[in-house]
C-alpha cells in the first residue's frame, strides 16, 4: 500500500476505484466496503484508493468533537489498512480552506482533478463541501459530466458501521473488551512512549512499563486490569503481559497511569514506543489492605492473563 500525504503530488491512478471516509477502527463493517472496492477493481483492472482526512473533520468544523475519542490514530489506521491489501491511501490535510470549498469544487477540483476516478463508492448520506451542502444526488447528477461511475454503499451497511463505531467506543470505555474486539475483527490496540515512573512495580517484583499516550484524541480503556499482548520496539512477535489502568489506590496514587508488566522480558525500553493489544478485561482496580495482599493478587492476575493469552 502506498501512503500519500501531499495531494499536489499524487500519481496518475489507474482506473481508480475510490471511497472516502475516516475508517476509524477499520472494523468489520469497514472491511465490507474495502472488499467491495477490491472486487470492483478486479473487474476493471483498476487500483483501489481510500481517501481519508487528518485531523478528523469534526475537530475542524464542530465544537462537539472534544467529546469524541478515536478508536485509532492516523498511524494505527495506516497499519490496519495496509493489512487489507488496498493499493493507495491518501491522507488529506483537513483545513478550514478545504472545508469551505463548494460542493462543486469538491467534486470537480478535488475528486475528479486529483484522482480521475473510474468508480466512486460512497454512502447515500455522504455530505461534503461548504455547509455540507453536497450529497449523493449531486454526485449522481455530475457523474455523466465528469465520466465517473457512482456506486452506493447500502444503507444497512452504513447504519451497521455507525452503530459498530459507537458500540466499540462504548465497550472500550466500559471494560467490555470482548465486544469491542468482536466488532473490530481484531484486538483493540494503542501505542505509548515508555516513561520513568516511581518504580513501585519493580519493588513488588513485577516491573512495569509506564506509558505516556501521545495522541490526546485516542480512546483508552476504562480503569482496571487487563490481559494484553505487547510489542516493544524492534520486535516482530508479541510478548504476553498484563496491564493496569487507574490510580493505584493501594499505594495512594495521585494520577491515572497506564502500566504494562511484560512477561519474560527484562530489557530497558525507556523512551521507546510500546504497542499494546488488549485481549481481555480481568478485574476492577481494587484497594488492598497491604502490599502483601496486592502482591498476592498480582500473582493471580498473571496466572489469569496467561490462561487467556
Amino acid at each position: 500500500m502506498q501512503v500519500h500525504y501531499d495531494i499536489e503530488q499524487l500519481p496518475r491512478f489507474r482506473q481508480a476505484v475510490v471511497t472516502i471516509g475516516t475508517f476509524d477502527g477499520v472494523h468489520l463493517g469497514h472491511r465490507q466496503i474495502i472488499e467491495k472496492m477490491k472486487a470492483e477493481a478486479a473487474v476493471t483492472g483498476g487500483e483501489t484508493v481510500i481517501i481519508t482526512f487528518h485531523p478528523h473533520p469534526r475537530k475542524v468544523v464542530s465544537s462537539e468533537f472534544m467529546g469524541v475519542r478515536l478508536i485509532t490514530t492516523i498511524q494505527e489506521r495506516i497499519t490496519l489498512l495496509r493489512a487489507t491489501g488496498i493499493d493507495h491511501l491518501v491522507i488529506v490535510p483537513f483545513t478550514d480552506v478545504f472545508a469551505n470549498q463548494s460542493a462543486l469544487e469538491y467534486i470537480r477540483d478535488f475528486l475528479v482533478k486529483k484522482f480521475s476516478p473510474h468508480t466512486i463508492i460512497i454512502g447515500f448520506d455522504h455530505r461534503f463541501g461548504r455547509d455540507r451542502l453536497g450529497n449523493y444526488q449531486l454526485m449522481e447528477e455530475l457523474a455523466p459530466v465528469y465520466g465517473y461511475r457512482l456506486l452506493e454503499i447500502p444503507k444497512h451497511v452504513l447504519e451497521n458501521n455507525s452503530i459498530s463505531s459507537t458500540l466499540i467506543r462504548k465497550a472500550i470505555l466500559q471494560n467490555d473488551i470482548d465486544t469491542a474486539n468482536k466488532l473490530l475483527g481484531h484486538h483493540f490496540f494503542f501505542c505509548g512512549t515508555v516513561v520513568h515512573g516511581d518504580k513501585i512495580g519493580r519493588k513488588l517484583g513485577y516491573p512495569t512499563a509506564n506509558l505516556k499516550i501521545e495522541e490526546e484524541d485516542k480512546i483508552i480503556p476504562a480503569n482496571g486490569i487487563y490481559a494484553v499482548y505487547a510489542w516493544p520496539s524492534g520486535t516482530e512477535e508479541p510478548f504476553k503481559g498484563m496491564m493496569s489502568i487507574g490510580f493505584r489506590p493501594t499505594v495512594d496514587g495521585k494520577k491515572r497511569v497506564v502500566e504494562v508488566n511484560i512477561f519474560d522480558f527484562n530489557r530497558e525500553i525507556y523512551g521507546e514506543t510500546l504497542r499494546v493489544a488488549v485481549k481481555k478485561y480481568l478485574r476492577p482496580e481494587w484497594k488492598f489492605d497491604s502490599l502483601d495482599a496486592l502482591i498476592e493478587q498480582i500473582g493471580k492476575d498473571k496466572v489469569n492473563s496467561l490462561a487467556v493469552l
